[in-house]
């Protein structure tokens, strides 16, 4: 079965699909986080300001209080190995998908990088979960107890690395998440202390299998590259492989003279019926719209400002979003009740973008409580 779409359609739907087109009430801020697979949250502001873009009226501490109150957001690694805000109930589903993929310290580019071997690795991961067995523990701290447990200071150091290598590896296990900080030190414990009772979803391909639907359904039609990727596959042919495991579920779309899309077939008809409305927004850094999005498709973002969009070291810059299409970049600052947008578009603009990216810089500055706005155009 297949289909024929347009990239006009395509990323109207995509921006209704990811509540852009038309934003969620606040009360409903945690079904957005559902929907759009979490909050990449590499930098918390950006995480709390991609929230922010699809929500109306929603408070800024909304983010804070989930996490380190109510904890119905938990703050941990997960896909590509990236730091995300995810729906606590749903932490299951993640790790367990996470299991169905090779372990990456069983990889000899692994090994060789971190000096490390996989027993080793293997001897870490298990003294982090023991360790965390009481209170939260700073990374120091962690790795302390690390190298107390298996008597190597060396083990220890691996757990003290800024990049955090070793946490991130017991997360994706679920072993570890983070608890409130300690001023501007992060803190560590385990996923079943600080949430109470769960369980990773199994069996891990059933897991890897709803995970691609939930991707499907927000960020389709898309490429086996395009999912490897979003996701942390090491390969694009494995996730061919989870692509067939949905078989009639899926259908194969063709956008122009380019196959190779795939689409839960439940949403072709509302994808092929998608019209542009106009919208105009401003994305945060890290947005997963972004993150998602395909790199080198020229409806989407012009090839020759891909760099100004998809930065060196993994960095992705804020963007101005027109109809589904990346028109170009903004920054702000707020700083002493003043807060100062500056807007710098790919090309020409009309006025209806004007108009509706400097309502969205407006609503900006109300969420974060400004006095003043001083919006430019570069």
């Amino acid at each position: 079965m297949s289909a024929e779409l347009s990239w006009e359609s395509v990323l109207a739907w995509r921006t209704e699909r990811q509540a852009i087109a038309q934003r969620a009430p606040a009360p409903r801020w945690l079904d957005v986080v559902r929907r759009i697979c979490g909050l990449h949250a590499q930098v918390q502001s950006s995480a709390e300001l991609t929230l922010w873009a699809r929500t109306d009226a929603v408070g800024r501490d909304v983010v804070a209080q989930a996490l380190w109150d109510d904890r119905s957001l938990v703050r941990t690694w997960a896909m590509r190995g990236t730091l995300h805000l995810l729906a606590a109930d749903e932490l299951g589903l993640w790790v367990g998908a996470q299991a169905a993929l090779r372990p990456r310290y069983e990889t000899a580019s692994w090994r060789k990088a971190f000096a490390m071997t996989s027993a080793e690795a293997v001897a870490v991961l298990d003294a982090i979960r023991d360790a965390l067995a009481g209170p939260p523990l700073t990374r120091d701290e962690l790795g302390d107890a690390v190298a107390q447990r298996l008597g190597d200071a060396r083990l220890g150091d691996a757990v003290r690395g800024s990049f955090g290598t070793m946490p991130k590896l017991a997360a994706l296990r679920g072993d570890v998440c983070f608890a409130k900080p300690a001023g501007q030190r992060v803190r560590f414990t385990r996923p079943d202390l600080w949430l109470g009772p769960w369980e990773p979803v199994t069996p891990a391909r059933d897991a890897l299998a709803d995970v691609l639907r939930r991707y499907l359904s927000v960020y389709g039609p898309a490429t086996r590259e395009e999912f490897a990727r979003w996701f942390g596959m090491a390969s694009a042919a494995q996730a061919g492989k989870e692509l067939r495991v949905l078989g009639t579920e899926l259908v194969e779309v063709t956008i122009g003279s380019e196959r190779g899309r795939w689409m839960l077939a439940g949403d072709v008809a509302g994808a092929s019926a998608a019209r542009p409305r106009g919208t105009v927004a401003l994305l945060p850094g890290f947005d997963q719209y972004v993150v998602a999005a395909p790199r080198d498709e020229s409806a989407v973002l012009a090839q020759e400002h891909r760099g100004r969009v998809y930065r060196p070291q993994g960095w992705l810059s804020p963007v101005l979003l027109v109809d589904g299409r990346i028109e170009g970049v903004w920054s702000h600052e707020h700083k002493g009740g003043r807060l100062t947008v500056k807007i710098a578009p790919f090309g020409d603009y009309g006025d209806g973008v004007r108009a509706g990216a400097e309502a969205e810089a407006t609503r900006l500055g109300a969420y974060l409580g400004a006095r003043d706005i001083d919006i430019s155009w570069a």
